[in-house]
């Protein structure tokens, strides 16, 4: 059997293991489309089940999540987590609260985790979890219970050297402390490591907030470095407005980019002069309100309601909302105007037939699994002051993120070549996380 057939044949059975889950087959195609090439080089990574065992999580756990509203009306939601894999080290990735949220959309972002971490070169694992609980609208009272009660379940499966769970869409530092807070109280110990996200005043790390954000723009500046440019007065389109959108267009501002606009649910932002960071940051951080009221303050920057953010012409794309924001005309209009280079700052934000547009037009394309991992980086950085307790300053944890990135960008770009796809960020980050937690099951043998 051709080494093509091989890969087919076992993804198909992925696929029809696990039917119904449309984001975890997209996520398991994406690597399984670098297989080919990794088994004409090294055939034995498709012996024991390797592949196979790699598919399938380790753990998976699902718990209702009852919680009582203001009113003393009581909801009841669901409640996850997806221990991939932990071959590398301790499980490791975020919880995400938002009402899209079912198993599919866990094991995506949970398998994803796997080669992300290994990426970092850090020893992590892969996880994720989450729950379709909603916190847009309700009250801090409410949010309150809804982790205690999410966290009186998660509490039995999870701890500083098993599984280390973090913020993620609809997951701030509010929620950790909640969540972080009740753990303490069920075990009666102040294990700092079990969470990361936390308060800089109790555990915390210094740019854990901003790193997302921070490392995508690290990033693109070293795809940009390898094109022989850089970000300086390039003009850059970030989507979404929470804590990566915000904290990318910072970074890239300091980097010399001028990032022109932001989205949120109700449309996109422009401002042409450059976005002013710190109104932005006062509507969505402080006011939780709408980005059009950017708009009503700034007279020359203009709100566009429904539209797509895509159609805004700028020469470095950074898509930073939620999975599959960017399609296939989208990505069309984008190379018609001249992107020299995207790079996901949200999970899975491009479909398939969106990064074979870039692939088609040689645009330089980095996917999530290497440009966003600054996060889950920057949460390695606190587990290590956890566990030393130690505390560094901003500066310098700015400065490891940096070199962490780089390093992600040198490995993936290496890999690309040893296996004669120089340039091609998919196949050189899925490739190089694929190998090392692949060498690494092998040598735990099956298990």
């Amino acid at each position: 059997m051709s080494t093509r057939d091989q890969v087919a044949e076992i993804y198909e059975q992925v696929r029809l293991r696990n039917a119904g889950e449309p984001e975890f087959h997209q996520a398991a195609a994406e690597v399984f489309e670098s297989l080919q090439v990794v088994l004409d080089h090294h055939p034995h990574y498709a012996d024991s089940g390797l592949i196979e065992r790699l598919c399938e999580p380790e753990r998976q756990i699902i718990f209702r999540v009852p919680w009582v509203d203001d009113s003393g009306n009581v909801h009841v939601n669901r409640g996850f987590r997806v221990q991939y894999n932990s071959v590398l080290g301790p499980y490791k990735g975020g919880l995400r609260f938002h009402p899209s949220v079912n198993l599919g959309i866990v094991k995506f972002l949970g398998f994803e985790q796997i080669f992300k971490n290994a990426l970092t070169g850090l020893p992590i694992g892969g996880g994720k979890g989450g729950s379709d609980f909603d916190p847009k609208g309700r009250s801090e009272a409410e949010i309150m219970r809804f982790c205690q009660s999410f966290m009186t379940e998660l509490h039995r499966h999870i701890g500083e050297y098993t599984d280390v769970p973090a913020g993620d869409i609809g997951v701030g530092g509010r929620e950790i402390g909640y969540l972080f807070g009740q753990y303490k109280r069920l075990t009666n110990s102040y294990e700092s490591g079990v969470l990361t996200g936390k308060g800089l005043t109790w555990g915390g790390s210094q740019v854990r907030r901003e790193a997302t954000g921070y490392g995508v723009a690290y990033f693109v500046a070293e795809m940009l470095k390898a094109a022989n440019s850089s970000l300086d007065g390039k003009t850059v389109v970030v989507s979404g407005s929470g804590n990566v959108a915000i904290y990318a267009i910072e970074k890239v501002h300091q980097l010399g980019g001028i990032a022109i606009a932001s989205s949120d649910s109700s449309g996109y932002l422009v401002d042409e002069k450059g976005i002013d960071l710190e109104l932005l940051k006062e509507i969505k951080e402080v006011r939780r309100g709408r980005i059009s009221e950017y708009a009503d303050t700034v007279p020359h920057a203009r709100f566009v309601p429904n539209g797509s953010i895509w159609d805004v012409p700028c020469d470095v794309a950074l898509p930073c909302a939620t999975q599959n924001e960017l399609d296939e005309a989208a990505a069309k209009t984008l190379v018609t105007n001249g992107v020299q280079a995207v790079a996901e700052g949200a999970n899975m934000p491009t479909t398939p037939q969106g990064v074979q547009v870039f692939r088609d037009a040689a645009v330089a394309f980095a996917p999530g699994k290497a440009a966003n991992a600054g996060g889950v980086a920057t949460s390695a950085l606190e587990m290590q002051q956890n566990a030393s307790r130690d505390s560094w300053g901003f500066e310098y944890t700015d400065e490891r993120l940096a070199g962490i990135m780089r390093g992600i960008h040198e490995r993936t770009v290496a890999t690309a070549a040893e296996y004669g796809m120089p340039g091609d960020y998919v196949h050189g980050a899925n490739i190089a996380g694929f190998v090392k937690v692949a060498d690494a099951m092998i040598s735990l043998g099956v298990i």
